[in-house]
């Protein structure tokens, strides 16, 4: 199906709502489709060809991603790839290393080459081969080593025809603004600007704050009621947004979360505070995402203060990064750890959980993501 169809199919079933700036996204990304169909396939005598991208930028809740999706189910080009940015440049380094540190078996195995120090045209080349088209939702740049690589990686992935669609919160002028040794970023930004469509979604309606304000964000107790309006708030969120999951790696571990989209993840309490994370996992979740929804929370017994010291890191980073957090919870915040060790400093993470349901709260976040 075409984006155009399928997108109107949406709005047909009232899953979604006519926005004139997506409906502007639409037809972008239409010539897009169109321009991919036309291209020829690459032969053993013509190079494969690229076409110019679309780059997708505006605030949270627009629909960015969910336009990115659906160009990207229908997209007429194989092999494509659908990745978080910062997914992608994680796998970027782990390639660069391999390259850099492992010996010619390691770098045949991975590459089918090994000759060279420069770990660029190599990487380009297995990345080329995975994917002709390039869709990257999230994309910024904070990381001096993602800057100082991007230029040189991406104008080797341009020369092999990868095509490039991406989402992001800011336009290209302001990715790293305020990075070190930025002016050595401006030739990337003016690189994405000449092989990229730069076009705005930023409608004045933010769907997902709205629905978060009207549906509240705590939800106690556990039971069948709230557990299908936890549920129904989570999906209205998606909007229509596939379940990609997402992966984190900190300190040289690798952490799992099969219930992520773009900037939201949904998680259980077991896998965020009864499994054994710390406040490394804790700042790159507050990093990677905007909202996060936490279920199955229980009442915890002395016994548990390992829990709800975890429970009381992620809540402080969470804070502190202004993001937003929609509870599933046996209870109050008050009554989540009543006694025990650190019983009193949990205090402040009962006001905290407090500050963070508030309609104030959603409303600033929301500002804070513009």
């Amino acid at each position: 199906m075409s984006l155009r169809a399928a997108y109107e199919q949406r709005l047909a079933s009232g899953a979604i709502t006519a926005d004139p700036a997506q409906g502007a996204a639409v037809a972008s990304l239409t010539r897009l489709e169109h321009d991919l169909a036309a291209l020829k396939p690459p032969g053993l005598f013509r190079k494969a060809q690229g076409a110019r991208g679309i780059y997708l930028w505006g605030p949270v809740g627009r629909g960015k991603s969910m336009l990115m999706d659906l160009f990207y189910e229908g997209a007429p080009i194989a092999p494509k790839q659908r990745i978080h940015f910062l997914d992608f440049m994680a796998n970027v380094h782990r390639l660069v290393n391999i390259w850099r540190t492992g010996d010619a078996a390691a770098r045949r195995a991975r590459f089918g080459q090994t000759r060279g120090e420069d770990p660029i045209p190599p990487v380009a080349d297995v990345l080329a081969a995975e994917a002709r088209l390039l869709c990257f939702d999230e994309f910024q740049v904070t990381d001096i080593a993602d800057a100082m690589i991007l230029g040189r990686l991406f104008e080797a992935l341009f020369a092999r025809g990868v095509t490039l669609v991406s989402t992001s919160n800011r336009p290209p002028d302001e990715l790293y603004r305020h990075g070190l040794n930025r002016q050595l970023f401006l030739p990337f930004i003016a690189m994405l600007k000449a092989r990229q469509e730069i076009v705005s979604v930023a409608g004045e309606r933010d769907y997902r704050t709205e629905r978060l304000r009207a549906a509240g964000t705590w939800f106690s107790p556990i039971d069948a009621d709230h557990e299908r309006t936890f549920d129904r708030l989570w999906t209205d969120l998606l909007g229509g947004e596939h379940e990609t999951g997402a992966s984190l790696h900190v300190l040289g571990r690798h952490e799992h979360f099969p219930r992520a989209a773009g900037p939201l993840l949904r998680a259980h309490f077991a896998s965020l505070c009864v499994h054994a994370l710390g406040p490394e996992d804790y700042l790159a979740i507050a990093r990677r995402f905007r909202t996060v929804f936490l279920e199955q929370v229980p009442r915890l017994t002395p016994e548990r203060r390992n829990e709800a010291r975890r429970l009381a890191t992620l809540v402080d980073t969470l804070y502190e990064a202004r993001a937003r957090l929609v509870v599933l919870a046996a209870g109050e915040p008050d009554s989540l750890y009543p006694a025990g060790d650190q019983a009193f400093e949990f205090e402040r993470t009962a006001s905290r959980l407090k500050e963070m349901r508030s309609a104030d709260w959603v409303a600033a976040t929301a500002e804070g993501d513009a």
